[in-house]
């Protein structure tokens, strides 16, 4: 995909991760070369039958905890490697869920943060960070209050206060100078707005009467009273203290911000630093904070001494590093993906299979039809679509059960709002004599023809021929439009509704709520304009379900608010809004030296580095 300005961070990181994946050619001496260590290590280790780690698609079938004793031993050097390139360490600009996620357990901390655990179930529990707790809200849920912890200090031993808190947000406003990052705040502050929809206020750097003015307009909506900051909101949210967990919120110290210039700064609040000047393209070395205190921070256990994150290498090249667990990868920890074409070579042996995790990252591809085209306008032919859509058939085209697993619904499996509703009641199969029937209901006769819209790469090509197979069984004729470049930005085109009858997207939550699902993607009143669809790519408008979405936005309790989302969810997928596909896995390895090792569900699958640990 292309990273495109109307589209949120968290899909703009899948974006870019995927177009590096789709760009590279993947060269063969790599996989020949990891092959043969598998072999060796087959050998040695006396396995004759090749083992897998779980012979189904669910979720309960691949671990995302590695097995082996925990431990909590200090010391040693971890070495992440990485795909890369980092955009911007700066907390406002970091845009991609990788990114958020190890800046976050590294040296950015929030107000609020998920909690570290191996149980996909408790990575979902939102504690104080920064703050003591999760905060307080007013029952119109506009305002906020959050009180800070005692003890905290920046790396240089000042303490950090809520008005670095309020700095460091004021930052997402200055958007002709900090670029790139959420601009949630931008959304949901008590600050009016230009007749453009732009903010009056644009951020902290600006100098003159009309400035400080709207300084004063931004002080009033992010306010501080000793350690409570308090924020007032123009619209009830009933999720803003899990949006406060991005590091778009947090602190900034205003004497260390070089604006536009510090894309790689790090001045830390968490348990490491940066020591000398990021290098783009290679990497830096965080070694320990020396006045980060364990006992102000109830996530992060930061066992190792120091972390070499060591970006520019092939997802191959990892693989074959850690996984020959020679020096260089005995203690080093894979953030890229096993890519799927030898994924099996390492889960079929013991000894690298017992060293790696294979969570599901909360990436789910999914179709969209095109209700203002003639073909799909029809409710029961969107539905007869779905009910002939194999998604095990593309998972398997994708890579199997390592790679992905199939998927009926866009709420990721990691989400309180997620369920297994089938309402049409094909499975993940696909049903061709159901499929025949709905469109019998419709008085529509076969074969139906259609364009499918999608990004091409070889291995998106092997998947929409599967579907396309399953779709033919059921009456249908589809003709395929593969596209190499600017997928997104040619679909969101207003003329894309006249060229295409059904599009291939994805999508990902920036954090675990329905919220950052569903009404970006099908809310009418925020997507649907003159200029296009916005990420509603089909035109799907439902009056009804956009005032079910407004109201769900301000249910208070999370367990209620979430059971709405799922409501919301079984609704469009009651109407043929959209057809899931699968949810994306990733497969990470780590040497023989780590420990504890495990992935976190709900920040995106990624490696958890709040408690892994190294054996010194």
């Amino acid at each position: 995909m292309t990273s495109r300005s109307d589209r949120s961070p968290e899909q703009a990181a899948v974006s870019r991760s995927a177009r590096r994946r789709a760009s590279r050619r993947r060269p063969t001496r790599l996989v020949v070369g990891l092959a043969l260590i598998v072999v060796a290590v087959l050998v040695g280790a006396g396995v004759v039958v090749a083992r897998q780690r779980g012979g189904g698609t669910g979720s309960d079938t691949l671990p995302s905890s590695a097995v082996g004793d925990r431990v909590d031993t200090r010391g040693g050097t971890l070495s992440a490697l990485a795909l890369g390139p980092v955009p911007s360490w700066d907390p406002q600009r970091i845009a991609s869920r990788a990114d958020m996620a190890f800046a976050g357990r590294v040296f950015a901390r929030t107000l609020t943060a998920y909690a570290p655990s191996t149980d996909p179930q408790q990575q979902s529990r939102l504690v104080g960070d920064l703050a003591t707790d999760t905060g307080t809200a007013s029952e119109d849920l506009k305002t906020w209050s959050f009180t800070l912890r005692e003890g905290l200090r920046w790396q240089d031993g000042s303490e950090l206060t809520c008005a670095d808190v309020a700095y460091g947000i004021s930052r997402t406003f200055a958007t002709d100078e900090v670029t790139g990052g959420p601009t949630d705040a931008l959304a949901v502050l008590a600050i009016p707005r230009e007749a453009d929809g732009s903010s009056t206020y644009t951020g902290p750097y600006g100098s003159g009467e009309k400035a400080k003015a709207a300084q004063a307009v931004f002080d009033k909506a992010v306010t501080c009273d000793d350690r409570q900051i308090t924020f007032t909101l123009s619209t009830p949210v009933g999720d803003f203290a899990e949006m406060l967990s991005q590091p778009a919120f947090g602190p900034v110290k205003k004497s260390a911000d070089r604006r536009a210039d510090g894309t790689y700064d790090v001045f830390s609040s968490g348990p490491y630093m940066l020591r000398g000047a990021w290098e783009p393209g290679r990497g830096g070395l965080f070694v320990r904070n020396p006045h980060w205190d364990a006992a102000s921070d109830p996530v992060r256990k930061a066992y190792p001494d120091q972390i070499r994150y060591q970006e520019g290498l092939d997802a191959e090249a990892i693989a074959q590093q850690v996984s020959a667990d020679n020096a260089a990868g005995r203690a080093a920890v894979a953030l890229a993906s096993v890519p799927p074409a030898i994924q099996q070579q390492v889960t079929a042996v013991q000894s690298l299979g017992d060293r790696s995790v294979n969570p599901l990252t909360g990436v789910v591809d999914y179709l969209v039809p095109n209700v203002k085209s003639p073909v799909f306008a029809d409710e029961k032919v969107r539905l007869a679509l779905a009910a002939a859509t194999n998604r095990d058939a593309y998972v398997t085209a994708i890579g199997g059960a390592t790679a992905a697993q199939p998927s009926l619904s866009l709420l990721p499996s990691a989400l309180p709002s997620a369920h297994d509703d089938d309402p049409v009641g094909a499975g993940v199969r696909g049903d061709a004599a159901r499929a025949k029937a709905l469109l019998a209901e419709a008085k529509v006769e076969g074969p139906v023809e259609f364009t499918l819209a999608y990004r091409s790469d070889p291995t998106a090509d092997k998947a929409v021929a599967a579907l396309v197979a399953g779709w033919r069984q059921a009456g249908f004729a589809p003709t395929v439009e593969p596209i190499t470049e600017d997928y997104f930005s040619t679909i969101v085109q207003k003329s894309a509704a006249e060229d295409y009858d059904v599009f291939w997207s994805n999508w990902a939550p920036a954090w675990p709520s329905g919220s950052t699902v569903l009404p970006p993607l099908f809310d009418s009143t925020i997507n649907i304009t003159d200029a296009g669809p916005g990420r509603d790519y089909g035109y799907f408008s439902d009056e009804r379900l956009d005032e079910q979405m407004a109201k769900t936005s301000t249910v208070a309790d999370r367990t209620a608010r979430e059971r709405g989302w799922a409501d919301v969810d079984r609704r469009l997928l009651q109407q043929g809004a959209y057809i899931g596909l699968a949810e994306r896995r990733a497969l990470y390895i780590a040497g023989s030296d780590v420990r504890n090792l495990s992935a976190n569900t709900v920040l995106g699958g990624v490696v958890e580095l709040a408690d892994i640990a190294v054996v010194p």
